[in-house]
C-alpha cells in the first residue's frame, strides 16, 4: 500500500455530530481529512452502534480498471487491520469516489463509469465480514449513491452539494477551530514547480551542484570529505533558516490580503537557485537530514516548514527524486506541529517521488496509524543534547591540551627552535647541548651569581 500513498487516521477528535442523509455525509467529508479530496478513494470506518467515525484511508483512484480489483482489496485490509491495531475491528464502512469529469464528461457519466470499482469496494469489504452502508460518488459539485436505490432522496442526476460554511458541520467545525485547506490538488501544488522561467536557472544549479556533490555522497566515498560537506551544507541550512525567521506577508501595502501563490512567491525569492541546489543535494547524506529535522517546534519549526517547501519547489525535472528528502523534512515538521493533513499530502508526495525512501514510509506509516509525534521529538531532543554535551567535553579537553602545550618551556617570543644534533666526537655541556649553544631555559649559574632572566639578555629587567 506504500506505493499508492494511503492515508489512515485512528483517531477521533473533536465534537460529535450526527449525520442523518447521504448530503450531510457528503459534506462532511472534507472536514474528515482536512481538504477537499480530488481523484480519490476514501474509506471510513464506523463503530458502534451509532456509527461513530474511526479510522481514515485514502489514495489515488487507480487510472487503470485493471487495477480495481488489487486495489480494493488492499484498502480493506489495510483499513480494518489499522482499526484492529488501533481499538477494535469496525463494525461498518462508508466509502467515496471524488473525481472530476474528464473532458467532455458529465457528472453522471464519472458517476456510471466508476460503478464497478463501487461495487468491488463493497465485496472486498464483505469478504472481511464488514458491512458498506453507504458508497458516494463526488464529482463537479453533486454527488450521487451507488447504495440507495431510492430516486426521491438519491435522483439519477446526482443532489448538489450543500453551499460551503451553511451546514452543520461546517459550523461544528469552525467552532472546534477545525479547518479545511482547499483541495488535494492545491495542496500538492505549493510541494511541486511551478513550471516557470525560473526552472531553467535551477535545473542548472542542480546540475553543477550533482557534479561536485554526488562524488563526495556515493558508497566507498572518503568519509572527511563527506564530513565536510555535511558541515557545508548544515551552516549553509541554517543560514537559509535565518531568512525565515519573520512571518510571511500575507496583507498587502493595500491592505488587500495576499494569496497564496503571492506568498509562496515571496518565500521562493529568498533563495537563490545555487544556494537550493547545495542544500538539496547534501539532503541526500542521511545524517545531515537527521540533523535538520531538529528544527521541528516553535519559530524554527514554522520557519523550516516554509524552506522545506521552497526547497521541494525547486526540484525540476529530471531532479524530481531528489525532493524525497525536503518533502520527508515537510512532512515530519507538519505532523510535529500538529498539521495532520499537510503532513499525510507532504509524505504521500515523498513516497511518489522516490517510494522506497524508509524515513517518510517510517512517518507516513506513524501519522496514519495516530501515533503521537512526541516519541519521536523527544528522541531528536535527546541526541541534539548528547551532541551538545559532547562538543563541549571535546572543546575542554582541546583547551587543556592546547595549555598544557604552551606552559611546557615555551619560549616568550615564539616556539622553541629545532636545536641542531651534535657531531660525533664533539664535547657536550650540560644536558646534550653541542658546544657553542646557549641551552634553553634557565641558565646554569655559579655560585653568588643572580640567574639571568629566561629568554632575555643579562642585564635587562623585561627581556625584550
Amino acid at each position: 500500500m506504500n506505493a499508492n500513498h494511503d492515508e489512515v487516521n485512528a483517531s477521533t477528535r473533536g465534537r460529535q455530530i450526527t449525520l442523518r442523509s447521504a448530503s450531510e455525509l457528503a459534506d462532511a467529508l472534507p472536514f474528515v481529512l482536512g481538504f477537499h479530496p480530488t481523484d480519490s478513494v476514501v474509506l471510513v470506518a464506523l463503530h458502534g452502534e451509532n456509527g461513530r467515525f474511526g479510522g481514515r484511508i485514502r489514495i489515488g483512484i487507480p487510472r487503470s480498471p485493471g487495477e480495481w480489483d488489487s486495489t480494493a482489496d488492499q484498502l480493506a485490509e489495510c483499513l480494518v487491520d489499522a482499526c484492529a491495531q488501533r481499538t477494535a475491528p469496525p463494525d461498518g464502512i462508508v466509502g467515496f469516489l471524488c473525481q472530476d469529469p474528464r473532458p467532455g464528461e458529465t457528472a453522471a457519466e464519472v458517476h456510471e463509469r466508476l460503478r464497478p470499482f463501487a461495487q468491488r469496494l463493497r465485496t472486498a469489504c464483505g469478504a472481511l465480514d464488514i458491512p458498506v452502508y453507504e458508497v458516494l460518488c463526488i464529482s463537479d459539485g453533486r454527488h450521487f449513491s451507488y447504495c440507495c436505490p431510492n430516486p426521491r432522496c438519491c435522483p439519477p442526476e446526482g443532489t448538489p452539494l450543500a453551499l460551503g460554511g451553511t451546514s452543520v458541520m461546517a459550523a461544528a467545525a469552525a467552532y472546534a477551530g477545525l479547518q479545511v485547506r482547499g483541495s488535494l490538488r492545491e495542496m500538492e501544488a505549493r510541494f511541486r514547480p511551478t513550471g516557470a522561467p525560473g526552472d531553467a536557472p535551477q535545473r542548472a544549479a542542480l546540475d553543477a551542484a550533482a557534479a561536485a556533490v554526488v562524488p563526495r555522497l556515493v558508497e566507498g566515498a572518503d568519509e572527511h570529505e563527506r564530513a565536510r560537506l555535511r558541515g557545508t551544507t548544515l551552516a549553509l541550512a541554517g543560514r537559509l533558516l535565518g531568512r525565515f525567521a519573520e512571518p510571511p506577508r500575507r496583507i498587502g501595502t493595500d491592505g488587500a490580503r495576499r494569496g497564496q501563490a503571492a506568498v509562496d512567491a515571496d518565500d521562493d525569492a529568498r533563495v537563490d537557485p545555487a544556494e537550493a541546489a547545495a542544500v538539496i543535494l547534501g539532503l541526500q547524506d542521511r545524517l545531515t537530514r537527521d540533523r535538520l529535522a531538529e528544527w521541528m517546534e516553535g519559530e524554527a519549526g514554522a520557519a523550516a516548514a516554509r524552506l522545506w517547501r521552497v526547497l521541494a519547489r525547486r526540484c525540476v525535472a529530471p531532479f524530481e527524486e531528489y525532493a524525497a528528502a525536503p518533502l520527508t523534512l515537510a512532512g515530519w515538521v507538519a505532523w510535529s506541529t500538529g498539521d495532520e493533513p499537510t503532513a499525510r499530502v507532504a509524505l504521500g508526495l515523498a513516497l511518489r517521488a522516490d517510494p522506497g525512501y524508509v524515513f517518510a514510509r517510517l512517518l507516513h506509516q506513524a501519522c496514519n496509524q495516530g501515533l503521537d509525534p512526541e516519541t519521536l521529538r523527544s528522541c531528536l531532543r535527546q541526541e541534539r543534547e548528547d551532541r551538545t554535551a559532547a562538543e563541549r567535553t571535546a572543546a575542554g579537553s582541546v583547551r587543556r591540551v592546547r595549555t598544557r602545550t604552551r606552559t611546557r618551556g615555551a619560549l616568550p617570543g615564539g616556539p622553541r627552535p629545532a636545536l641542531p644534533k651534535a657531531r660525533p666526537g664533539t664535547a657536550r655541556r650540560g644536558r646534550g647541548t653541542p658546544a657553542g649553544v646557549r641551552p634553553a631555559g634557565r641558565a646554569a649559574t655559579r655560585p653568588g651569581r643572580p640567574a639571568p632572566h629566561q629568554g632575555g639578555r643579562r642585564g635587562t629587567r623585561s627581556g625584550r
